[in-house]
């Protein structure tokens, strides 16, 4: 790019300087004519300062022209550039779109299944206090029952006591009707065998 500026600029101020120069011998001419003050030389003077000025206006205006021509094509290579840069960054944009909306995507579908995890665990912890709350009254209900059927035991334990009580002075009254009986039996019997024996001797 600056190898191809600078010929450009050499030539461009090459033709400016031309120019100059054309302009101010054309000055140097009418001044030198002025000063003569002759009729052919004004004429010529005159004559030459009027090409060497249209020559400096061509001259500038091909500059001028060329110049706009150079704006022109290197405003067409950036809008070129531009328009190249503009899709590139298009392109990026568009995967970059992409891939924040696979992105999102990803994120909505997990976010779903966290909210649908933290449902299950929710009905599983709701399920669990329930079961919770049901073992804690069948508990309840187990430690009453326990409770009167140790009352009962308790109840059932004193009637045994004082059926066996009963049943032990019954039967310790009937063991002493057994052996008064036993008793009385073996009196009488030793009282019949002795009057035997005194029979037996009489």
């Amino acid at each position: 790019m600056a190898t191809t500026s600078s010929p450009r600029r050499r030539q461009r101020s090459i033709r400016v300087t031309v120019a100059v120069l054309l302009l101010t011998l054309a000055t140097a001419v009418v001044l030198v004519a002025l000063s003569v003050r002759t009729v052919p030389l004004l004429c010529s003077a005159c004559v030459l300062a009027l090409v060497s000025g249209w020559a400096a206006a061509r001259i500038v205006y091909s500059e001028l022209r060329q110049t706009w021509h150079a704006h022109a094509r290197d405003r067409a290579r950036q809008a070129q550039a531009f328009r190249g840069l503009f899709v590139e960054r298009a392109t990026q944009h568009a995967a970059f779109a992409s891939a924040m909306s696979d992105r999102l995507g990803d994120t909505e579908r997990e976010v779903r299944e966290l909210e649908a995890t933290l449902r299950l665990s929710e009905r599983r912890a709701t399920d669990a206090e329930g079961r919770v709350r049901r073992e804690a009254r069948r508990g309840d209900e187990a430690r009453q029952r326990v409770a009167e059927l140790e009352v009962a035991l308790e109840i059932r334990t004193a009637e045994e006591a004082d059926e066996l009580a009963s049943w032990e002075s019954a039967r310790r009254e009937q063991l002493d009707v057994d052996t008064v009986v036993d008793l009385l039996a073996w009196e009488e019997r030793g009282s019949a065998g002795g009057a035997t024996e005194r029979r037996k001797r009489a």
